[in-house]
């Protein structure tokens, strides 16, 4: 099963466990993704994520599939945010359940990685003294 998600409200990580839970799973894996206060030596005053949400839909289902190809899991689920976020906030949860903890970990680092490459979310840090756009690769 399969759960994608691109929304300008919050997340709720308690409602994206919930949803992988399974009696097969004896795993679950969640990455969850904050506003941080510092980048590159910068004080963050807050991130502005815009996304070509159809696109981005369809390339989180991509990979979302080929994630299920490579790695026995019973549940993903992909939820990101967009809009304006301040530091703290939630932009993306990656939630992972498989009968093993080591599929749903192998395949929740690779969901956030892959996303970052490929999906069409852009994000701009805006910080005290200016903004700027930046790739969405780690």
């Amino acid at each position: 099963m399969i759960d994608l998600k691109i929304s300008n409200e919050p997340l709720h990580i308690q409602s994206c466990v919930d949803w992988v839970m399974a009696d097969a799973s004896g795993g679950i894996d969640v990455f969850i993704g904050t506003v941080r206060n510092i980048t590159k030596g910068k004080k963050v005053v807050r991130l502005e994520f815009e996304a070509y949400e159809s696109m981005a839909l369809s390339e989180m289902g991509k990979i979302a599939e080929e994630v299920k190809t490579k790695w026995p899991v019973n549940k993903i689920l992909i939820h990101h945010r967009v809009g304006i976020l301040k530091v703290g906030e939630v932009p993306v949860v990656i939630a992972v359940s498989a009968a093993h903890r080591n599929a749903a970990f192998d395949a929740c680092r690779y969901t956030i990685d892959t996303l970052k490459q490929t999906v069409p979310i852009w994000k701009k840090e805006v910080f005290e003294d200016g903004e700027e756009w930046v790739a969405a690769h780690p």
